[in-house]
């Protein structure tokens, strides 16, 4: 019979539970920005333009791409990759581009779908489920990691 050793709550592979929510976070946002260069996966993609409203292609033929935001989204994700190799890193990913998204998210929807200021090509699936995705990054930053702001007091 053998048993599980025993290891700290909240560590996982040498990785605490923010880093491996900062690292999720990371990967799947960088799995988008590839997707959506993906023909079939993007529906219209030969109407993806750089930039702008006028970029009709749709990745699960929900989410309104172009390449600027695939780009964007890549670079988050790199980020949020990169910067969960330690636990404040992770919380600073989470936190920061938690709240890039809601910025993003309100923006898009005070421009509004047709705007020329559309320039990442936002469509309301793309608003809504960034200030979703950002609430819930902010929340899972803050859980995950409230030790460290009781550390340093």
């Amino acid at each position: 019979m053998t048993t599980a050793s025993p290891h700290a709550h909240g560590v996982h592979f040498g990785r605490t539970d923010v880093q491996n929510v900062g690292m999720g976070v990371g990967i799947v946002a960088m799995v988008g920005g590839v997707l959506a260069f993906i023909p079939g996966i993007t529906a219209r993609y030969g109407e993806l333009m750089f930039l702008g409203p006028n970029s009709h292609a749709l990745l699960f033929g929900l989410f309104q791409v172009s390449i600027l935001l695939n780009i964007v989204q890549l670079v988050i994700g790199g980020t949020g990759w990169a910067m969960s190799r330690s636990e404040m890193g992770a919380r600073r990913f989470l936190l920061g581009a938690g709240a890039l998204y809601i910025i993003l998210s309100i923006y898009g929807l005070s421009v509004g779908v047709d705007s020329a200021a559309n320039f990442l090509s936002l469509n309301m699936t793309d608003n809504w489920t960034l200030l979703v995705a950002g609430v819930l990054m902010i929340a899972a930053g803050w859980m995950f990691s409230r030790h460290l702001a009781d550390d340093r007091k």
